[in-house]
This record gives C-alpha cells, sequence and structure tokens, in this order.
C-alpha cells in the first residue's frame, strides 16, 4: 500500500490545525489604522455557502452588530451586496444609508460612513470586511483610503488561501474592543491625573467600549446617588437605577458609533435634572454630569432641534413601527398605520400617500387635510412636473422645507394652492430600487429638520415603500381575484315562472379570497334546474375549474339530460382533466307546475326543505360518490314535493362546519333557524342565515347558499 492512503484505497481526509496567531485581527486593525476608521469586522463565508459569519470585531461592542453576526449573502446589507456583486460598496453617511439600506438605518440611526468589500481570492470569495468612521468623515472615500482597503483585503485572501492550501483553518477570534491610546495618565502618572479630576467641581466617569464604567470621581457617585465601589465595573444604566432606559443607553451607542460628542437631560427622581455630556474616542466614553435646571427651563423657544434631550424617534420605538409595517396587508392598511402611528410619532399633523404608476403620481389615501382638494392637487401629476413630490419620486431624494418661504423660493407655483401648513418633507418610496411613490409628511408650524430627524424620516420612508410595495402587489391580487370569482358565478339569478329565488357568497378571508363554491339557476322551459357545489381548495386553481363544471352543468342541462346523467356526464368531464382536484354537487330538476323537484347528490350536504306549515326537513338523499373520483359512479335521484310555499335550502359546508360542533348538529340548527323564519321576504331569509359568517373577520371555508321558494304563478 502507498503513501497517503488508507486500507480503502482512498486518500484520508486532511487533518486541519488552526493558524497560530491571530490572523483576522491584525489583519483588520492593520486596515483601520491605515485609513483612520475607528471600528469594523471581517466576516468569513463557509465554503461557498449562503452565508457570511462575523468572525471578528474591532472598536465596537459586538452587540452593536448583534443583528447581522451571521447573514445571508442575499442579504439588503452593504456586507453582503459586496460580496454579491464583488465590488467596494461605499456609504457616506446617515440619510444614504437610510435610503439605500433602511433595515440597518432603523436599528442604527447615526451620522457614520462605512466601506465594505469582498475578501477575493483568486478561486472564491472569503467573506467580506466592513470600516466604519464618524459621520465627520467626508461623504466621497478619497482614492488613498479606496487604495489602502482594496490593498488590504487583497493580502488577507491571499493570507487566506495560503492558509487552506496548508490545511490550516482560520476560525473566530476575540473582539478588540480597546484599541489604547496615550493619554493624560502618560503626562502625569495615574495618580497626579486621579488626583486632578478628583479635584473637579462636576462628575467625572469614564466608560469603556462596553460601556462598563472603569473610573468615577466622588463628585459624579453624589450627584448619581450611587457610591464609587457600586459603579465601578458595572454598566451606566445598570448601576443606576432611573438611567435604566433604552433612551439614555441609545445615547451611549449614538456618541460611539459617530465619534461625536453628544448629550442629554435625565431627570433623578424625584426633582433634580442632571446634565450628562459624552465625550467619545475609539477607546471608550468620558462623561461630564453637573446639575441642570429643570428641562422648560433650559430648551428656550428658538432652540433648534439638535439641542432637544431626546431623540425623535427611539430606537425602541423605530423598531416596533417597523415592526407593525410588516404586518400591514393592504394599501389602506399601510396608510392607516402611517396615519396613526408614524405621523404622531414623528411630530407630523396630515401626511399623503402617493403612488408611481404610468408616469404620474397618484393619491392613495391622506389624512389630517382639513379639505380633500388640498390633497387632489398631487392626483395624476405627471413625474416629469417641476413639483417636490414628483422631484422626491424621479430623483430618490429627500426634500425638507422648514418653512412656506422654503419651498415657494424653490417651487414659485405653490403660492398659488395654500395648505394652511408650514413645513413638509417630501420622502421618496423606494423598494427593490425603484420608486413606488412618495410620502408627504405636513407640519403645522415651521420645523428645523436636524441631522438626525431626517436619518430617521427617511429610513421610515424606506420601510413604508416595502411595506407599500407588497401592499400594491396584494390589491392587484385581491382585485384580479374577485374579478374572476364574479365573472365566474352568475351576476344575477334569472326569473323563474312559479319560483322566487336569492343566493349568497361569502368567499374564505385566507389566501387570495377565492373559492371553488358555486351555485347556478339555469331556465330550461318548461322546467328548470338548479345546482349548488364545491371544488376542494380556495385558489385560483379551485376556482377556475369551479368555472368548468359549473359551465358543463349548464350545457348538460340545455341538451335536456336527466339529474343523474347530468351528474355522470360532469364526473366524467372532471376525470378527464385529469385534475386532482374533488368536487361535490346538488343538481336539481325544478318543475314548478307539478309542484316537484328532482334531485341528484355527489357527496355534497342535504338540503333542508321548509313547508308551508313551518315545518323543516332535513333532505337525506341517495345519492353517489364526489366527483372526480370514480368514473363508473352512478348518481341515483330522488323526487321530493315542491308545493306552494315550500322553501329549499341549498347550501354548502362553509354554512355549517364550526370547529368542535357535530355536523348533524349544525345541520340541525340551521333547519331551527329556517322554521323560525316563516314567511318573511327571502332576501331576509338569506340575510339571517349567513350573518354570523358575513360579519365575521375570518372565515376558514367560502359560504354559498341558494333559497328557492314555490310561489303561486301568476
Amino acid at each position: 500500500m502507498s503513501d497517503g492512503q488508507t486500507s480503502s484505497g482512498q486518500a484520508p481526509a486532511p487533518v486541519w490545525t488552526p493558524v497560530d496567531r491571530p490572523l483576522l485581527s491584525l489583519a483588520l486593525t492593520s486596515m483601520m489604522d491605515a485609513v483612520g476608521a475607528h471600528s469594523g469586522a471581517v466576516y468569513l463565508r463557509p465554503g461557498d455557502g449562503p452565508v457570511l459569519e462575523m468572525a471578528v470585531m474591532a472598536g465596537l461592542p459586538r452587540s452593536f452588530a448583534a443583528p447581522w453576526e451571521r447573514v445571508g449573502v442575499s442579504a439588503p446589507i452593504p456586507v453582503a451586496e459586496a460580496v454579491r456583486e464583488r465590488r467596494l460598496v461605499w456609504v457616506g453617511g446617515a440619510e444614504e444609508m437610510a435610503r439605500r439600506y433602511p433595515r440597518i438605518a432603523v436599528v442604527l440611526p447615526y451620522p457614520f460612513a462605512l466601506a465594505a468589500l469582498p475578501v477575493l481570492g483568486p478561486s472564491r470569495v472569503h467573506g467580506a470586511v466592513y470600516v466604519t468612521w464618524p459621520g465627520s468623515h467626508p461623504p466621497e472615500l478619497s482614492d488613498r483610503e479606496r487604495r489602502e482597503l482594496t490593498t488590504a483585503c487583497e493580502r488577507l485572501a491571499l493570507r487566506l488561501e495560503r492558509a487552506a492550501s496548508e490545511n490550516r483553518s482560520v476560525r473566530a477570534e476575540s473582539d478588540l474592543l480597546d484599541l489604547s491610546v496615550s493619554g493624560v495618565s502618560d503626562t502625569l502618572g495615574p495618580l497626579e491625573a486621579a488626583r486632578m479630576v478628583a479635584r473637579l467641581p462636576y462628575g467625572m466617569c469614564s466608560l469603556d467600549v462596553s460601556g462598563r464604567i472603569t473610573f468615577a470621581n466622588e463628585a459624579a457617585a453624589e450627584l448619581l446617588g450611587v457610591p464609587v465601589g457600586e459603579l465601578l465595573g458595572s454598566q451606566l444604566w445598570a448601576a443606576v437605577a432611573w438611567l435604566n432606559d433604552p433612551l439614555y443607553e441609545e445615547r451611549y451607542r449614538a456618541a460611539l458609533l459617530s465619534q461625536e460628542a453628544t448629550s442629554f437631560v435625565a431627570l433623578r427622581p424625584p426633582s433634580h435634572w442632571l446634565s450628562l455630556r459624552l465625550y467619545p474616542s475609539t477607546t471608550g466614553i468620558s462623561v461630564r454630569i453637573s446639575r441642570a435646571r429643570a428641562v422648560s427651563e433650559t430648551r428656550p423657544s428658538d432652540a433648534r432641534a439638535e439641542d432637544a434631550p431626546t431623540r425623535l424617534v427611539s430606537m425602541s420605538q423605530a423598531l416596533s413601527l417597523a415592526g407593525a409595517l410588516t404586518e400591514t396587508v393592504s394599501v389602506q392598511d399601510v396608510v392607516g398605520l402611517v396615519a396613526d402611528e408614524i405621523a404622531p410619532a414623528v411630530g407630523s399633523q396630515a401626511l399623503a400617500l402617493l403612488g408611481a404608476r404610468a408616469g404620474r403620481l397618484h393619491v392613495l389615501g391622506h389624512h389630517g387635510y382639513p379639505e380633500p382638494r388640498l390633497v387632489e392637487r398631487f392626483d395624476r401629476t405627471p413625474l416629469s412636473s417641476p413639483t417636490p413630490g414628483a422631484h422626491a419620486v424621479t430623483h430618490g431624494v429627500p426634500a425638507f422645507f422648514e418653512s412656506r418661504q422654503h419651498l415657494e423660493r424653490l417651487y414659485p407655483a405653490r403660492r398659488s394652492s395654500p395648505d394652511g401648513f408650514a413645513a413638509w418633507a417630501f420622502l421618496p418610496l423606494i423598494a427593490s430600487g425603484r420608486p413606488v411613490g412618495a410620502c408627504v409628511l405636513a407640519y403645522a408650524e415651521p420645523h428645523v429638520f436636524s441631522t438626525h430627524e431626517r436619518a430617521v424620516l427617511t429610513s421610515l420612508a424606506g420601510l413604508i415603500a416595502q411595506a407599500l410595495d407588497r401592499a400594491l402587489l396584494y390589491d392587484v391580487k385581491h382585485r384580479l381575484a374577485h374579478g374572476l370569482q364574479a365573472a365566474l358565478l352568475p351576476p344575477s339569478l334569472p326569473s323563474l315562472a312559479g319560483i322566487e329565488a336569492t343566493a349568497r357568497y361569502l368567499p374564505a378571508t385566507r389566501g387570495m379570497e377565492i373559492g371553488g363554491d358555486f351555485y347556478d339557476l339555469v331556465p330550461s322551459a318548461p322546467l328548470a334546474a338548479a345546482v349548488i357545489g364545491d371544488v376542494q381548495g380556495h385558489n385560483v386553481t379551485a376556482a377556475g375549474l369551479m368555472g368548468q363544471i359549473r359551465t358543463a352543468v349548464r350545457a348538460y342541462t340545455t341538451v335536456g339530460q336527466e339529474p343523474g346523467e347530468v351528474m355522470r356526464s360532469t364526473n366524467r368531464l372532471l376525470i378527464d382533466l385529469g385534475s386532482e382536484l374533488f368536487a361535490s354537487c346538488l343538481y336539481l330538476r325544478l318543475d314548478p307546475a307539478a309542484g316537484r323537484a328532482v334531485m341528484a347528490r355527489a357527496g355534497h350536504p342535504p338540503p333542508l326543505l321548509r313547508r308551508a306549515d313551518g315545518r323543516v326537513r332535513v333532505l337525506d338523499l341517495a345519492g353517489g360518490p364526489l366527483l372526480g373520483i370514480d368514473g363508473a359512479a352512478a348518481y341515483p335521484t330522488t323526487e321530493v314535493e315542491l308545493t306552494t310555499g315550500c322553501v329549499l335550502a341549498l347550501y354548502t359546508d362553509g354554512l355549517i362546519e364550526t370547529p368542535g360542533v357535530d355536523i348533524e348538529d349544525a345541520v340541525a340548527e340551521l333547519g331551527r333557524r329556517l322554521g323560525e323564519a316563516g314567511n318573511r321576504p327571502l332576501e331576509e331569509v338569506a340575510d339571517d342565515l349567513v350573518g354570523r359568517h358575513a360579519t365575521a373577520e375570518e372565515r376558514l371555508d367560502d359560504v354559498a347558499l341558494l333559497l328557492l321558494r314555490a310561489v303561486a304563478d301568476g
């Protein structure tokens, strides 16, 4: 046996050993240093699979990127796009992130720039890298930065290729949070630095990148009301109970990710207001704590929105709104949610949701405008027109107008159509890279849109666009389903001598609201025919088959076939069509002049007969199997009395089937209600019998009802 082979003659599986140094961490920190980035991460792609897994992160806690630790290559995020398209992906700021990647922006609505690149080797894509900069980074990536990043990823790819060729595995590594820099302790010495901070008249504490308190002076402990010993080693919002609020934690996240100083005012119970100022760096955050006046005193009337102590929409609110948008179904659901939850959350007093179709804007819904005509001016506006709504859609860029003067200066035509509002946001709604419309938010007073507010509104617009795109598709399918259903069922019942008739049909509320239940009334002098049936299923296939059966029954009736033969012919047709669906059916040949009816049944629920004296009888007719099962099946017929005043109730199982209720009890209950109807008009009787089904929010099955009453002719 030669070397390198097992006893079976096969080559042994390669033995993989881990690399002997933190390959990924070194590559990432080197890359960040070269371009001045403050955070980043490396993703690896196991084999050629459809997943990217975060292997190491630097500069920020992993909790910041928790939703994206393991992502699909098809996900709408920068690192996945970099792998799919094998190119560098650049996002220059918060507004661009909100416009292109709303799912990220709604969780991290902070000012920062990001670059994502594939780790592309000669044979395959090994993974991806992203790095971030503070929001102060220029909106474009410089040539030097682009070159440094590209070269660093090429080097990393070569190292991964070499490791693979040597059967060495590259695994996840410990995250790098403490990117240490020299500081005041290097100049003064640790002891003197601590003494200096202790002498300050205001509170000072230091947080590491994970938010844990590594230092706090006595003034900070006194202001926070917690001893220094209990502060050290704990996260600020965990150690101080009244700071345990997602809003305050979010300010820390905002400072760390944007690397910009930020502040907020918090109430220490019962009535002490504190001002907390956060100064971030790549090693953590320094917090300055001082007493503050009441919020009403600290915000003068002319303060700009950026100085507000709270955010426009907190992260928890944004996630809640995003979740609510995923539950919307129709366009009106989307309009209602935006009006009821999103507009109040962002302080808007009115909104209009516009759709883009066939080169024009169309009003899909509105709320808060005092007169409809104020919104109608948007309807059918050409996308080529010089209006802010059309520009937002065609260019895909949001427009914010802080005052009427601002709007009219750019769009003079708006001077002739005032709407009573004083500020506006025109947000393009873009889904899957194409415009689906615009959302117009109107404000009663002049409104300054801060950078944070613009980012939040833009990211919410991206979520609204995705919900609206789904809703528009649903509405199209809904209209198609209802149109198909209406075309397959008789638009009205014909007038027959000696017979009064009415019908009801209710589709199932699940799926496309289309089903296989059908009914018909066919005049065929001197007799007539009535039919009701149920094709299994609640979809287009069932509806199409239902239409074929109804047409076949009409044809066989017209040529004069007897009831049993009509059922046999329809059964053979259904089998010849090769459908895997079955159908139940009840067919009646009506002879009102003779006061009788001949019936044939194929697995259908038994009809009810209410006599003129009010007694109700269940007609347990002889019958055959469901249509579409046995080509040789026979369908015996039964003759029943149908004298003046008698009412026949034909129905499908959706009218009687209720979870937990025996079918015989349900039929008996339907018969009782039919008996109690008396001699009321047939329309009222029909409404009463389907009443609870018509008002139900959810119907698991279609409901069809056909009522026939024998009346004196003439």
